[in-house]
C-alpha cells in the first residue's frame, strides 16, 4: 500500500476505526477518507454506491458496524443483523464494483460456537451452535467472512478479513447497558468510587475466561495485514492470553481504586464460557501486540476521564 493511497477507513469515529487512522496517520499516510454516519449512511445502498462512485478509495478498512455488550446485543436483535448485514453488504459490494485494491473487514470473536474447542483457531467456524444472546450480530459478521471469501473466489478481489478479539481502549463505548464488560466495569467502579458505594455488583459468576486486546494493538494489526496478508482465510487477531472475569474486576478496580466489595450476581447470565483466541498464525507472519493488560486499561481510565468526566 503506497503512502499515496486513497483509503477510507469506515467506521472511523469508533473505538477500532480511530485506531487504524492513528496507525495510519502514524506511518505517513495522509489520504485518509471518512465519513460520519450523518454524512453518509452505510446502510443506505444507493448512498454508498454514489460515495465509492464520487471518491474512488484504493483501499478500504471496513471497521464500521453496530456493536456492543451482552444486554445491548440480546435486546436489539433485529437491529444487530440488519444493521451490520446492510454495512458490511454495501461496502464490500461497492468496493468490488469500483475495483478496490484491498478491502480488510473486521470481524469478531463471538463468530466461533459457544462450545469450540480453545484456544479458538480459524478452522473451528461453523463447527458448532453459536451463543444465543449474540447470534444475530455473529451471523452478520460470518456473513460478512463469506462475503469476501465469495468475491475473492468469484472476481478475484483482494478481500482479507480479520477477528479479532474483545477489544478496548481510546474511544470506547462506556454506556451504563449497552457497553462491553471492560469499559462498563471502568465505569461502574469509577462511579462508584466517586459516590462511595460500598458494594459494586457484577453480572455472572465471575468464572468466565476473556482475552482483551487494546485498541491500538489492533490498528497497528490491520495495517500489517494489509500490507502483509492476502488469502481467501480470515486471520484471528488477540493477545493469546485470557484471565477471568472475576480477575478483570478486581484489576480494573486496583486501577480505578475503588475500595468496596465486589458482589457477583449468580442470577445473570455469564454467556460465553471462554473465548481465547488461537493466534499462532499472525504470529507466524510476524506481529504480536505491544500493550500489556494493566498499561492498556491504564490508558483507557485516562480516556474516560478525560471523556466522560469533565
Amino acid at each position: 500500500m503506497e503512502k499515496e493511497a486513497k483509503i477510507f477507513v469506515a467506521g472511523h469515529r469508533g473505538m477500532v476505526g480511530s485506531a487504524i487512522v492513528r496507525a495510519l496517520t502514524k506511518e505517513g499516510y495522509r489520504n485518509i477518507i471518512t465519513r460520519t454516519s450523518q454524512e453518509l449512511d452505510l446502510r443506505d445502498q444507493s448512498a454508498v454506491a454514489y460515495f465509492f462512485t464520487l471518491e474512488k478509495p484504493t483501499h478500504v478498512f471496513l471497521a464500521a458496524a453496530k456493536v456492543g455488550g451482552i444486554i445491548a446485543n440480546n435486546t436489539y436483535r433485529a437491529d444487530f443483523i440488519y444493521d451490520n448485514i446492510a454495512i458490511q453488504t454495501n461496502i464490500i459490494h461497492q468496493s468490488h464494483i469500483h475495483k478496490v485494491e484491498k478491502l480488510l473487514f473486521l470481524g469478531s470473536s463471538c463468530i466461533y460456537p459457544k462450545h469450540a474447542p480453545q484456544p479458538l483457531k480459524e478452522d473451528y467456524l461453523l463447527t458448532g451452535t453459536l451463543e444465543p444472546t449474540n447470534e444475530p450480530y455473529a451471523i452478520a459478521k460470518i456473513a460478512g467472512i463469506k462475503m469476501c471469501e465469495a468475491y475473492r473466489s468469484q472476481y478475484g478481489c483482494d478481500f482479507i478479513s480479520a477477528m479479532p478479539t474483545n477489544l478496548y481502549g481510546i474511544n470506547d463505548n462506556y454506556h451504563p447497558q449497552n457497553s462491553h464488560v471492560l469499559p462498563a466495569l471502568i465505569r461502574r467502579f469509577h462511579e462508584a468510587k466517586a459516590q462511595n458505594l460500598p458494594e459494586v455488583i457484577i453480572w455472572g459468576t465471575g468464572a468466565p475466561l476473556r482475552e482483551f486486546l487494546f485498541a491500538d494493538d489492533l490498528g497497528e494489526a490491520c495495517l500489517f495485514l494489509m500490507k502483509n496478508y492476502s488469502a481467501l482465510e480470515f486471520i484471528n487477531v488477540g493477545v493469546g492470553e485470557d484471565l477471568s472475569i472475576r480477575d478483570l474486576a478486581h484489576l480494573i478496580r486496583t486501577i480505578v481504586g475503588y475500595e468496596g466489595k465486589l458482589i457477583f450476581d449468580t442470577e445473570k447470565p455469564d454467556g460465553t464460557p471462554r473465548k481465547l483466541m488461537d493466534v499462532s498464525k499472525l504470529h507466524a507472519l510476524g506481529w504480536r501486540h505491544k500493550v500489556d493488560l494493566h498499561q492498556g486499561i491504564e490508558l483507557a481510565y485516562q480516556d474516560f476521564l478525560l471523556k466522560y468526566t469533565n
